[in-house]
Parts: C-alpha cells; structure tokens; sequence
C-alpha cells in the first residue's frame, strides 16, 4: 500500500526547500508558476507536500527557481 506524499521524507525536503528559496528570491507562487511553465494551485500542493513532483517538474521548478535541481532535494 502506498504512502501518502505527505509522509515521504524526501518530499517533505522538496516542498521545504522550494518554498524557502521561493522566498528568498521574493516571488509569490503565482510567479514562480509563471516561471516554471506551471498551475499556480500546483506550486502550493508541492510546498504543502500534497503532490509528488516528477523529474520534469523538478528541474523546471530549479531552473526557475536558479539553482540545480539537486539543491531542491538535499535535507
């Protein structure tokens, strides 16, 4: 039986470390969807741990964000 994402330890440090440095650069979650070529409702979910992100949001989601991709999953 699966677990919920809200429960995966690495999701819970992917949701932490995008809303950290969506903050640190000053952007609401509507702009950093606008820069990631996603729904704004999808960025809260990520940062609420409410959705897996896949690998293709993932390095959208850092290339928007300005950082690589391993730096929004390390604890």
């Amino acid at each position: 039986m699966p677990i919920p994402s809200s429960q995966c330890h690495l999701v819970r440090v992917f949701a932490a470390n995008v809303k950290r440095r969506r903050l640190e650069l000053g952007i609401s979650q509507e702009e950093l969807a606008e820069r990631a070529g996603v729904h704004r409702t999808y960025i809260g979910m990520l940062e609420r741990s409410e959705k897996n992100a896949t690998l293709y949001s993932i390095e959208r989601l850092a290339r928007a964000l300005q950082v690589p991709p391993s730096d929004l999953l390390v604890d």
